[in-house]
């Protein structure tokens, strides 16, 4: 079937929209394939349907091949599995919660790892029904307290769940291997560029994790990777290398000393080389000591204080991921009003601990390091302070950020860092869900056997936008043949009767040979016919002009920019061989 531009339901934009801030957000909006409804929800126009559609394709042929089975559950779900697991609470503001007319909670889903080990349990009951592995393509629903970026940070979008149910671990591994490699051939067939960093499960649950990030400059995820070895991680995972124990004999005694308007670590560290201390400071000489209050789902607030050497700032995502599944704030004026003994730059450790806080430190405040470090008291700080000497911490926490030039976790060499955007995430989830609905089928030697579960998602709507912005130029978007709209775009440059009779032609040749092809037939001049071509994207464009009269049509590729021309009776097999790469 050959689509006419003139009747498509389409009007591109020639300026950007106002809210707009990455490449793909401007070019899907101008090129007619989306439009803002509200912030983070967007309706798909049929250009970007169709892109959509094709996205989903390439995901649904990978996921069939592996063998794992399409089902589909709602999207509107009960309160009470959600409950079971206390993920109704973990979730947070993220959750989009309402009640039904008799007053019963319901939330939007964001995920359903809850929905399918019931779905298993009730069908399945023997050793003999596994492993499994089922899927869906669906939307969800994240209440984003900030969405950006047109439809990759968005408050509804299209997400590929599977979960596999294996009998022991081993089963679990076999499943998640299938998926990396599965995850690997939609990523090529997509033609996105990518790296499969380690991660954390978060609000999941679960053990092994790994990302997949497409490589993007407007990405939120930082990474970070060891060019020697090979390792890769989200900063999030990342594993500070921590050092060797010192020891403490020989050091020399902790002494308070007055530090008069030293509440930043620079005025600090301005502070110590005016003392004649007998060394240069550095920044990384201080243990810089920040409180936060932390609740966990169903209790109270409580304090807790986080050390880090003061050259390092806090990394919020780190200390989120390390506080999850509890929540923390920042201290109020009221909450150093309630505590006296903290006192707002000149916070120690000593304080802290006697007044039974618990108190992290990063990794790096090993046993018999020194630092320079609060005493509790306005204008006071602590020089040669010695952990596992003056203070004992209750354990450690990966809070403090990830710099280039940090030591690889592996030993290897320096990490580097870069962004991405998140296109998919595995997880070997492991007992959490199986245990809490008591998942068990009858095992070989009859007797109960608990399945483990795993859990995969790729996000579908949001590879659209991916691959946007790594495969678009200035003229507009350049969409890979595998995920186009369209085959072949072709467009009729002249006005006369013989050009446009020529373009009906290599439009319907195009057409009988299978291809998809639009045809761009409206009555306006050839340079807003080029300027659409190039801003929508199709990889192939046929140009039907003058040269017809000569038999000639001119082939432009959209992503090189090289054109030719060729006679007319060459066009199908051309653009044939251009689809086929």
């Amino acid at each position: 079937m050959i689509t006419r531009l003139s009747q498509l339901f389409l009007r591109t934009l020639r300026d950007d929209p106002a809210d707009a801030e990455v490449p793909s957000h401007k070019l899907l909006v101008r090129a007619g394939y989306v439009r803002r409804v509200a912030p983070g929800v967007y309706s798909w126009l049929p250009l970007g349907l169709r892109v959509l559609r094709q996205v989903e394709r390439v995901v649904r042929e990978e996921m069939d091949a592996m063998g794992a089975q399409e089902i589909s559950l709602p999207a509107l779900l009960p309160r009470e599995p959600y409950e079971a697991t206390n993920r109704w609470t973990e979730y947070g503001d993220a959750l989009f919660r309402l009640k039904d007319r008799k007053g019963a909670d319901y939330m939007l889903g964001p995920t359903h790892e809850e929905l399918f080990a019931l779905t298993v349990k009730a069908e399945y009951n023997s050793y003999k029904d596994l492993p499994v592995t089922l899927y869906q393509i669906q939307n969800k629903y994240r209440d984003e307290e900030r969405p950006r970026a047109g439809i990759l940070r968005g408050r509804e979008f299209v997400m590929k769940d599977s979960y596999s149910f294996d009998l022991d671990e081993d089963g679990l591994k076999k499943s998640y291997n299938a998926h990396r490699e599965a995850y690997q051939r939609i990523f090529a067939r997509l033609g996105v560029k990518y790296v499969i960093v380690a991660a954390t499960s978060g609000a999941m649950g679960g053990s092994a994790s790994e990302e997949f990030l497409a490589e993007s400059e407007v990405g939120e995820d930082t990474y970070v990777r060891c060019v020697e070895s090979g390792y890769a991680a989200n900063v999030e995972a990342v594993i500070t290398h921590a050092p060797d124990a010192r020891p403490i004999e020989g050091l020399p005694a902790a002494v308070a000393h007055d530090t008069p308007d030293t509440p930043t670590i620079a005025t600090l560290v301005d502070w110590a080389n005016s003392a004649d201390l007998g060394r240069t400071v550095t920044a990384a000489d201080t243990l810089k000591n920040i409180l936060v209050k932390v609740r966990t789902p169903g209790k109270d607030w409580e304090l807790l204080g986080i050390g880090i050497p003061g050259d390092r700032e806090v990394d919020e995502k780190r200390l989120g991921a390390s506080l999850e599944p509890a929540e923390y704030e920042l201290l109020t004026d009221a909450d150093f009003a309630a505590n006296p003994f903290l006192v707002k730059g000149y916070i120690g450790p000593k304080a802290l601990l006697a007044n039974k806080v618990r108190f992290l430190v990063d990794p790096r405040v090993v046993t018999g390091t020194s630092w320079i470090t609060g005493a509790d008291q306005q204008g006071k700080h602590y020089v040669d302070l010695v952990a596992g000497r003056d203070f004992e911490p209750d354990g450690t926490i990966e809070a403090a950020e990830v710099r280039d030039g940090d030591p690889s976790p592996d030993g290897a060499g320096p990490l580097v860092s870069a962004r991405g955007i998140e296109i998919g995430h595995i997880f070997q989830l492991g007992y959490k869900y199986t245990d809490t609905f008591n998942v068990d089928v009858l095992g070989e030697n009859g007797k109960p056997v608990r399945l483990i579960q795993g859990s995969y998602g790729v996000g579908v709507s949001r590879l659209v936008a991916v691959i946007a912005e790594q495969k678009h130029d200035d003229k507009g978007l350049r969409w890979p043949s595998e995920v186009s709209p369209f085959d072949a775009y072709v467009v009729i440059a002249n006005k006369d009767e013989s050009a446009r009779a020529g373009g009906e032609q290599i439009a319907a040749e195009l057409d009988s040979v299978g291809l998809n092809v639009v045809l761009d037939d409206r009555k306006a001049s050839p340079g807003v016919k080029f300027k659409d071509s190039e801003l929508i994207g199709v990889p192939v464009i046929v140009v039907v002009g003058r040269g017809w009269a000569n038999g000639l049509v001119e082939l432009r590729d959209r992503f090189t920019g090289e054109s030719r021309e060729l006679p007319g009776d060459e066009v199908v097999a051309a653009v044939q061989a251009a689809v086929r790469g």
